[in-house]
């Protein structure tokens, strides 16, 4: 599974690994419970994982950013329903969080995917941008 192909689907938990698009819709499937279903483009927003950002106290950082800065610190993962205990775990493992604009909603979310990448080994990687074509 690679990174480029996830997704987030507004109303949906978890994480989702886009398997194809129509002009309605696109059809994924569930990372944790494996499920294939439709999304409709109607009621349903797509965000994949290569294009969010999060706020720091200077430039926006990539999410995979702090993901590979979650797993070089090798540190547990906090309680999901500690706010508090997130907030710390963040504080110490990606400190140029912008902690007044990202909510506590957003890091418990962080903490939840990147448990999900672990458990299914996803590595952390951008896609190659794709070279223009030249044409001699």
């Amino acid at each position: 599974m690679e990174y480029n192909k996830l997704v987030a689907v507004s109303g949906l938990p978890g994480l989702f690994e886009l398997l194809t698009t129509k002009s309605d819709g696109a059809i994924v499937r569930g990372l944790d419970d494996g499920q294939t279903r439709f999304a409709a483009n109607r009621s349903h927003q797509f965000s994949h994982l290569e294009s969010i950002e999060v706020f720091t106290q200077a430039e926006n950082a990539n999410l995979i950013e702090v993901f590979q800065a979650m797993g070089k610190a090798g540190k547990p993962l906090p309680n999901e329903k500690d706010a508090d205990a997130i907030k710390n775990y963040f504080g110490s493992v990606y400190p140029a969080f912008d902690f007044d604009r990202v909510y506590s909603s957003d890091l418990k979310k962080m903490v939840k995917w990147f448990a999900v990448l672990q458990k299914h080994q996803v590595e952390l990687k951008l896609s190659e941008p794709e070279a223009p074509e030249t044409n001699e």
